[in-house]
């Protein structure tokens, strides 16, 4: 099969990390007998230095005439970059909320599983940690807080800011629907984040989701307000199947759940439209303090190309071995040094990269 994949390496280990994934992909090509073209896209800083903003029609037009997007990381040093001294319009992170928007991809889905050779690197005490955790967070990606009204005026001499949290019907019920089909194939149970007691759109949203939930009657819905679910997620996370969340619920509770699993350099994430199509990247950050240096982890941006292999090209046999190829790496004791424990051998960028794809 023939495949058209547009790859954004952005800002800081950005290009080092989707190197690695590529080196992948085109490892699966070679082993499975498929062909991807690639074309480069500029996002976030990396558009600003050449473009002038962080996101053209250009770029826009590239990644909608692919089969699918493949991104490493947006951003760089707030307090030192120069981008960060622009208007927040034209800042790196406007860009991806912007590109997110221009392809409809309204649900984002950020998986974070415990490996069992990782458990040393969980924060979590052992009788906590349990058999171990296997999630997947579903969050609503172009509506809420994020996207509304928002402005900053001085009255009466006193400044004020105001940012407003709008979501419709329509909105609530797709991303509800793609959780439940989701845990229609995990193990059957959706835990629906909100903050009903308080807010208006977390009622509606409570409200459409049962609704949503009735088409669904071999699947378990339970509600619970947000700040609950980020003490559970420390203190009983192997509870959680899929958490159906809003944007910015989604947002923090998805680096917290990171964060458990040791380390965010391991997690991958998808972002999806109402068709196959989707825009992958790591859960984590660009790293601007390590770029450059061949110590950034690559496992979670390989790990979101074998999310695209499935959710996108359908590929899942080669998705298996992707992520086969990763769990069998860490089994025989390689580690980048964000996961590196005593007696491991540790391995930089390039390496853990060459490891995983020799073992596809």
């Amino acid at each position: 099969m023939e495949y058209k994949i547009a790859l954004i390496p952005g800002d800081g280990i950005g290009p080092e990390i989707v190197g690695e994934a590529k080196k992948i992909l085109d490892r699966v090509c070679e082993k499975y007998g498929h062909k991807f073209n690639y074309e480069e896209v500029l996002l976030g800083g990396a558009s600003i230095d050449a473009c002038g903003v962080p996101l053209t029609q250009e770029a826009i037009d590239t990644a909608k005439s692919s089969d699918a997007v493949l991104m490493g990381s947006i951003g760089g040093d707030a307090k030192t970059s120069p981008w960060y001294k622009l208007e927040p319009s034209k800042r790196p992170e406007a860009g991806l909320l912007a590109i997110r928007k221009a392809l409809n991809l309204f649900a984002n889905l950020r998986p974070a599983y415990l490996y069992e050779e990782l458990k040393g690197a969980c924060p979590l005490k052992e009788e906590v940690i349990g058999d171990g955790f296997d999630m997947i967070i579903v969050r609503e990606l172009t509506g809420g807080l994020y996207f509304g009204e928002r402005k900053t005026v001085e009255e009466n001499g006193v400044r004020k800011a105001v940012d407003t949290l709008t979501y419709d019907e329509k909105e609530i019920r797709r991303i509800a629907v793609k959780a439940f089909e989701i845990a229609g194939k995990r193990r059957k149970k959706v835990t629906s984040v909100d903050k009903a007691n308080v807010l208006d759109s977390s009622r509606l949203w409570r409200k459409v989701v049962e609704e949503v939930a009735a088409d669904y009657p071999d699947i378990t819905l339970e509600h619970m307000l947000v700040d609950n679910c980020a003490m559970q997620l420390v203190h009983n996370p192997g509870q959680f199947d899929v958490i159906l969340t809003e944007n910015m619920f989604g947002d923090i509770l998805s680096d917290e759940a990171s964060m458990v699993t040791g380390s965010i350099g391991m997690l991958s994430s998808a972002s999806l439209n109402e068709t196959k199509f989707g825009l992958y990247e790591p859960s984590h950050g660009s790293a601007p303090d390590i770029a450059g240096k061949g110590i950034a982890n690559p496992i979670a941006t390989i790990l979101s190309a074998a999310m695209m292999l499935r959710f996108s090209l359908d590929l899942d046999k080669e998705a298996d071995a992707v992520e086969a190829a990763v769990q069998q790496v860490l089994k025989e004791g390689y580690r980048t040094v964000d996961i590196m424990s005593e007696g491991m051998k540790e391995v930089g960028t390039k390496e853990m990269g060459d490891l995983i794809a020799e073992r596809i």
